[in-house]
């Protein structure tokens, strides 16, 4: 792997060159990505998706390696969160430039296509999966989070390539999925053998970078109540009822993890960081019986660096305390299941300040010397955790401007698409170096 850090020097105008090639290629870009937007890759369901982008980096002549994910190849390694559903269909996807003569840093391009649940459809303006450009703006599931980023990454690729030139450092363009639930699809590439120098990753973003990211826990609290005739339903409990009493106990750990918070050193001054979040509830089987189950999917952020089996054995002990206060639950404690993310928050250290320096110039030459390159600190997360805290691979997001995302009318301005396009592909040749296209 390249060691080298200084920026390789690159060929006069190429600021305009690439312009160019991004104006002349970006109405396909936008077909492109409304092409991708209206696959609708939900959770499970993302192989066509993934044999559209297989396709789309084959035909542009890259190596493609595409496999099944192996659930017990990647039990034993650190970052694993355990998968709640059939993943038997579960693929990764990688596109690999090699180049013939190596001048600059190696570089991974990842984005991810899985995608959230749309909710009902009705309550959209436009169908979730019918793609509709209006004002400027992308409508539809994914347009934001993250497909137009990762379309502007395979296509700032295009751009250079049209420019007449190619990276000068082996780029691993990947495919991932999971990156809403567990981000297995990240840990997988890792698992098999891909690094490089640098990860960036194209997350809607503001055409902002993310210094920081909180992590998070995903659990399923899983509640019992005594069913009995609604008539005499005081003889019985509540399970519905009762899972409400433990989200109200949720909620004030959660005020009490944010009251730490405002003293950690990365985070003190982010308003309420960490989120706890009952995001499904389902339970009860008939309106006039008093429900007998209830099972509710939650989310709680973390800290970098707090250590999560503490963190999980704080939850557990919240809801035990909870029961214990319960009428019913004291005899029948909630179990606390623990499925999807189990993920460690992430902090962009020192090792990245070259690959920040580099994408700090590209930015100035792309905006202006007036408006700097800036930074904030998310409280969400990404994959990048997967390459900075286990594989030593600097990473870092930068992205688009979408809104809405994971909600209705989700859109991502097509303008930010244009720029960040033109962004990646004069960070890629100043990363990377270049070499002349062949013929």
């Amino acid at each position: 792997m390249a060691t080298d850090t200084s920026a390789p020097p690159l060929p006069p105008n190429l600021h305009q060159e690439i312009t160019r090639a991004v104006d002349a290629g970006f109405e396909a870009q936008t077909r492109f990505l409304a092409d991708f937007v209206a696959i609708p890759s939900l959770r499970f369901e993302e192989g066509p998706a993934q044999d559209f982008m297989a396709d789309a980096l084959r035909k542009r002549g890259y190596k493609v390696d595409d496999w099944s994910i192996n659930l017990s190849d990647l039990q034993h390694l650190p970052g694993f969160g355990p998968i709640d559903g059939d993943f038997s269909r579960a693929r990764s996807v990688v596109g690999s430039h090699h180049p013939e003569t190596t001048k600059g840093r190696s570089l991974i391009l990842q984005g991810h296509l899985d995608v959230v649940p749309t909710g009902p459809a009705e309550m959209w303006r436009d169908p979730p999966f019918d793609p509709v450009i209006r004002d400027g703006w992308m409508y539809g599931r994914g347009a934001g989070d993250m497909k137009a980023g990762t379309v502007a990454a395979l296509f700032a690729l295009d751009a250079l390539k049209a420019a007449g030139y190619v990276p000068a450092a082996t780029v691993h363009f990947q495919s991932v999925i999971e990156e809403e639930s567990t981000g297995l699809g990240a840990l997988s590439t890792l698992q098999r053998g891909y690094r490089a120098d640098l990860a960036v990753l194209p997350e809607p973003s503001l055409l902002t970078i993310n210094r920081a990211q909180v992590g998070a826990l995903w659990f399923r609290l899983r509640v019992r109540g005594k069913p009995v005739h609604v008539s005499v339903a005081g003889e019985g409990s509540n399970a519905i009822m009762a899972g409400y009493d433990m989200i109200t106990a949720l909620r004030e750990l959660e005020a009490d993890w944010n009251a730490r918070a405002a003293r950690d050193p990365v985070y003190a001054e982010v308003p309420h960081p960490l989120n706890f979040n009952a995001g499904k509830i389902a339970g009860g089987d008939w309106a006039s019986s008093v429900p007998a189950w209830c099972d509710i999917d939650c989310r709680m952020g973390v800290l970098p660096g707090q250590d999560l089996a503490e963190a999980r054995a704080e939850i557990e002990a919240c809801v035990a305390r909870a029961a214990r206060d319960h009428p019913f639950l004291s005899n029948s404690p909630p179990e606390v299941i623990w499925n999807g993310f189990q993920a460690e928050g992430y902090v962009l250290g020192p090792e990245a300040d070259p690959a920040l320096s580099v994408m700090r110039d590209a930015f100035a030459e792309v905006f202006g010397p007036d408006e700097p390159l800036r930074e904030h600190k998310m409280t969400a997360l990404t994959d990048t955790r997967f390459y900075g805290l286990y594989y030593d691979i600097p990473a870092f997001c930068i992205g688009p401007r979408a809104e809405n995302i994971h909600g209705f009318d989700e859109r991502v301005e097509l303008s930010s698409c244009r720029e960040l396009t033109v962004l990646l592909a004069l960070f890629i040749a100043r990363w990377c170096g270049l070499n002349p296209a062949e013929s």
